[in-house]
Order: structure tokens, then sequence, then C-alpha cells
């Protein structure tokens, strides 16, 4: 039997539940599975038929390099501060004025990254300015 054949129900799963940049190879009786998942829940799925196609993932016919997406423009991000309210400041960096706040658990948009560090977000007040990341997790 073919891997491609064995692993249908991921493959087809992988196709159908929006993974980006899906390249499915076949090589030395290997089968890898590479690709963006939307989500970690996805991504979970496709564990997990991985895992009842084979148990105890003992055959090792299979690589999968699925990775999550992470946070585009337009995502919604929660506040995710201890218990304060986040600072958005006019500029990426502490020395910035700040712009406004968002509460602990608010959910706000994301505009851009300005870096892996400082993220351009907007809150449903209209507040827009930048945030450490550090702080904001992206709903799903």
């Amino acid at each position: 039997m073919a891997l491609q054949d064995k692993y249908k129900e991921l493959i087809d799963t992988a196709q159908s539940s929006g993974v980006t940049d899906l390249k499915i190879n076949e090589q030395d009786g290997v089968l890898h599975i590479d690709g963006v998942a939307p989500s970690g829940a996805v991504k979970d799925q496709l564990w997990n038929i991985y895992g009842k196609i084979d148990p105890n993932f003992l055959t090792g016919d299979v690589v999968m390099n699925i990775n999550v997406a992470g946070a585009v423009a337009g995502a919604k991000l929660k506040v995710v501060t201890d218990a304060t309210n986040l600072n958005i400041r006019k500029g990426p960096g502490t020395d910035q004025p700040i712009a406004g706040k968002a509460a602990h658990n608010e959910v706000i948009t994301l505009i851009s990254k300005q870096s892996d560090q400082w993220w351009q977000v907007r809150t449903d007040g209209g507040v827009e300015g930048y945030a450490y990341a550090q702080y904001l997790q992206p709903v799903e």
C-alpha cells in the first residue's frame, strides 16, 4: 500500500482544513507532510488522525512538519497582562509616549508587526499605537 493511500484521511483533512503551503512528498519510504495550519486546533486534529492510523507512532513512515500560522494583520488579539492595563505607545519602544491603554483581557486588532517585540494595534475605542507583543495572544 502506498503511503499516500495509508494516510489518505490525514492528507484529505489537511487539504480541507485550510492548511496553506501544503507539500506532500514521498521519499525513501517516508511520507513528508509540510504546511501551515490556520490554528492550533487544526494541527491537533491532524495529529489525532495520525495517532488513529498509527496509534503508537512506531512505523516511522511519516514526518509531519505542520506549523501554526501566527497573527496576521486584522487578527484579533487578547491582552494577557497579569491584571493591569497594557500601555499602547505612539512608537515602538518604552521611551515612546503613551497614546492610550488596553485593559487586561481586552480584545484588540493587529494592524502590523513592527518587529517580533512591538506590534501596531488598534483598540475598539479607536486608539492606535504600539504594544509589547509579549502581552498579546491571538484569539482563535
